[in-house]
């Protein structure tokens, strides 16, 4: 499975939240380039990217620092936050970024879901976050009651290359994974998928490897880095 380091940018700096939730960040970086080049050195081939103030406002906030991360590595950057139309995917691709994650978007229009897939395919994933079992949107701030099976089912007929399943509830606070509704989710999909919230320690990514779920493609790791609960070499060493 591939390790993804991820980078969480809120007012510039690299953060991580609690539970999502928008006001409880912790600044672990005011550079946040620097923090990318160091999780390439320790053997990254991909970084997870999220722009929080987009995500929280709805369209992009971080372009230019986004653009200058990705000239800063030469591994492969997934991003999401705040992309809610064709033009700001366009523009993320032309900048460099590998693969687009959309969120809220993909549940409130399915069209420029579709044209964004079709446009680009193979680089379009969805960001599928559970609050409570329920789907969470709008920077986590409101759920929907769409079934999550029924949902991924139809991203996979509409071209989505792969989902990005966070655990709102368990992000940030280092309290370990729920193995089982990680199968669960990776049972009922169709598509690929990365898994993340409360990776703490290596035992966590040894019980999540060892389901041997054809559909697991790989995890995102945040605070456990930040609080060095994780070692990144270590962890891709032994699981990528």
């Amino acid at each position: 499975m591939i390790i993804y380091p991820a980078i969480d940018i809120k007012n510039g700096n690299c953060v991580r939240l609690f539970k999502g939730e928008e006001n409880s960040e912790t600044v672990f970086s005011d550079d946040p380039a620097s923090v990318a080049k160091k999780w390439e050195d320790a053997g990254a081939k991909w970084i997870h990217l999220v722009d929080l103030d987009g995500a929280f406002e709805g369209k992009p906030k971080n372009f230019n620092l986004i653009k200058s991360i990705v000239e800063a590595v030469s591994c492969s950057i997934q991003l999401g936050g705040g992309i809610r139309n064709i033009e700001t995917v366009e523009n993320y691709i032309k900048v460099g970024v590998k693969r687009i994650i959309i969120g809220t978007a993909a549940f409130s229009d399915k069209d420029f879901l579709k044209k964004a897939c079709d446009k680009f395919p193979g680089r379009i994933a969805v960001g599928v976050d559970t609050k409570g079992g329920k789907i969470a949107v709008k920077g986590w701030k409101e759920v929907i009651d769409d079934k999550v099976t029924d949902v991924i089912n139809s991203f996979y007929e509409i071209g989505v290359s792969l989902i990005v399943s966070t655990n709102v509830d368990k992000d940030g606070t280092l309290e370990g994974v729920d193995t089982g509704s990680i199968n669960t989710f990776l049972n009922d999909s169709k598509l690929p998928v990365i898994a993340s919230g409360g990776f703490a320690t290596i035992s966590d990514l040894e019980g999540v490897c060892n389901l041997h779920n054809k559909n697991l493609e790989g995890v995102i790791l945040g605070k456990s880095l930040y609080t060095n609960s994780i070692n990144l070499n270590e962890a891709i060493k032994r699981f990528q």
